[in-house]
């Protein structure tokens, strides 16, 4: 049983003619007939009163209109969700980040929802260290990661430049240095984000080069405790400058430039190398290339080879 065979039937009821309806659908009346004899060998069931006049339907042929008009009424609005999907009235967008890479999506997630309000959005927590593994998963379309992927399996947009800011207390004794060295560092007190990052790896290397103790007692598992308890005067840290930038601006924290740690960070959009992206997915590359263009540094768009 074909839909097509089914137009033509539900045609042939409505009309109670097979001329008239050979006429609305523009075929011949033989093709008309032809293909309601197919239909009624593949449910083998005689479905039209052939000695009535009035074209009426058997009893097998009420039903299955009925079922012939809910299986096409399904295919319009299969067709209808597919082009509001399209036009991106309607859709969802599954994206995964870490608590610091998901600060540059906010400012890139509010002017996508500000264009496409219709879209779903959902951002799901991982480690970054993760995200290519489970993209193949297909659980989500795209991750933002601050390292570069595998060239051979992902492709990458690199769309955020952020640094290592090195924050302290308002009243700490370096609050007010317009520059220390590394070496100035080696008897602090460091708290420190407990999982295992790039960012962690290149900070004890960086201590290491320049022969300094790097004192981290204190272990926080998150960046949102990290820069609460620095602000309550708990020792000094080592953040992306990202994540600071409000308690920078509040004066609840200050940067203090090192000359050794002028680490630069990119940020970048992944996604599987062979994907068809969807819609939205595609929707929101677009809006992160016009941040790039409207708002300038530290954002910007540049496709990875």
């Amino acid at each position: 049983m074909e839909l097509h065979q089914l137009e033509t039937f539900l045609a042939v009821a409505e009309e109670k003619s097979f001329s008239r309806a050979a006429v609305r659908l523009h075929r011949t009346q033989p093709a008309i007939s032809q293909v309601i004899r197919k239909l009624e060998e593949d449910v083998g069931e005689t479905l039209l009163d052939r000695s009535a006049r009035d074209g009426s339907l058997t009893a097998a042929g009420e039903l299955l209109r009925e079922y012939a008009n809910r299986l096409l009424a399904l295919r319009r609005e299969a067709s209808s969700a597919m082009e509001e999907l399209k036009s991106l009235e309607r859709g969802r967008l599954q994206l995964a980040a870490n608590e610091y890479t998901c600060l540059y999506l906010l400012p890139v997630l509010d002017a996508f929802r500000k264009k496409h309000p219709q879209v779903d959005v959902t951002v799901h927590r991982s480690l970054a260290s993760r995200i290519p593994d489970e993209l193949n998963l297909r659980i989500f379309e795209l991750g933002v990661i601050s390292f570069k992927p595998d060239t051979e399996q992902y492709r990458s947009v690199a769309v955020y430049a952020d640094t290592i800011a090195f924050v302290v207390n308002p009243k700490h004794a370096l609050a007010r240095a317009k520059r220390v060295s590394i070496t100035d560092l080696g008897e602090e007190t460091f708290v420190a984000h407990n999982v295992p990052s790039p960012l962690r790896r290149k900070v004890i290397e960086a201590f290491e080069r320049h022969r300094t103790p790097l004192h981290m007692p204190i272990e926080l598992p998150s960046i949102e405790a990290i820069k609460r308890f620095v602000a309550m005067g708990n020792g000094v840290a080592l953040v992306p400058r990202l994540t600071v930038a409000r308690e920078l601006e509040t004066g609840d924290l200050v940067a203090v430039p090192v000359d050794e740690l002028e680490v630069r960070r990119l940020l970048r959009l992944v996604y599987r190398k062979n994907a068809k992206l969807s819609y939205a997915a595609t929707a929101l590359l677009q809006t992160a290339r016009a941040m790039a263009t409207e708002v300038g540094t530290p954002f910007h768009y540049q496709v990875e080879r």
